[in-house]
């Protein structure tokens, strides 16, 4: 079952039993999903697509979430984590700090790479070889600059 069927499913069934925030969070992914089905002319989107765009759903969040605590909002910085939460759970397992560890280790030998000039090059293959994985960038790019410098 894909991803945006699954998605579907779920919303159905949250309309249903109306469980909140797992409705309104739905319905927010569903629209961005709509969105990019109309701007591509697609009738489908792939996982990976609809990763992209759940990802990009949780950053809003947790950058939302620190805004509302510094201006000491916790009612809407609980809610923005609930929906955070909800979309979590549609993200695949985070990579381990290992694994991330070992394919740096991996690529700056491939590539000889020796100092800071080196680190974009270093990212963008690390990056590509996570593709479709549930990785943080931050924390890829911390490795690569401790590694490199």
């Amino acid at each position: 079952m894909s991803l945006q069927i699954k998605i579907n499913t779920d919303l159905k069934e949250a309309m249903k039993s109306k469980t909140e925030p797992l409705l309104s969070t739905l319905r927010l992914l569903k629209a961005d999903i709509q969105y990019e089905l109309t701007k591509n002319g697609a009738q489908e989107l792939s996982d990976e697509q609809v990763i992209v765009l759940i990802k990009r759903g949780y950053a809003k969040r947790t950058d939302a979430i620190e805004m509302y605590e510094k201006a000491n909002r916790t009612d809407l910085a609980d809610q923005e984590k609930r929906e955070a939460e909800v979309l979590k759970s549609y993200l695949p397992p985070d990579v381990p700090e290992e694994q991330i560890r070992a394919a740096v280790e991996k690529i700056v030998q491939e590539l000889n790479a020796s100092g800071p000039k080196d680190i974009g090059k270093v990212m963008g293959k690390v990056m590509a070889e996570f593709k479709g994985a549930n990785i943080d960038g931050s924390k890829v790019s911390a490795i690569v600059k401790s590694k490199l410098s």
